[in-house]
């Protein structure tokens, strides 16, 4: 059963400006297992995979339906990959997620589809 569903798109180029102004954006945004993947990229790849997963992570959280904010971190949702590169939510695991990210020349998009297991399933 549909739990909730969330999309979220970013303006690469304000993620770029938030990294390069805001000195703690990236620890404020990406878990540490997120930032292990980070330091590893190119600095352009760097700016797509934050605004990606900051997309990601609005995404899930308004299918959740708090939002960020009191309830809910940045840091609280870790965005991984499986063994083909399709992006997964790795916490938190309460519902079976489905994520999408994707990037342009200027914007990164996210979608989350989340589903809660009914009792006859």
């Amino acid at each position: 059963m549909i739990y909730g569903t969330g999309i979220d798109i970013v303006e690469l180029e304000r993620i770029e400006k938030l990294i390069e102004r805001q000195e703690r954006f990236v620890d404020r945004i990406l878990t540490e297992s997120e930032e292990i993947t980070y330091r590893q990229l190119s600095a352009k790849r760097k700016i797509e995979y934050v605004a990606g997963r900051f997309a990601a992570k609005e995404a899930y959280a308004k299918a959740v339906g708090t939002g960020i904010g009191e309830h809910l971190a940045f840091t609280d949702i870790e965005i991984g990959i499986d063994e083909k590169g399709k992006p997964l939510i790795v916490r938190p695991s309460t519902y079976q997620a489905h994520v999408s990210i994707s990037h342009s020349r200027d914007y990164a998009v996210a979608s989350v589809i989340l589903e809660k297991q009914t009792e006859s399933s």
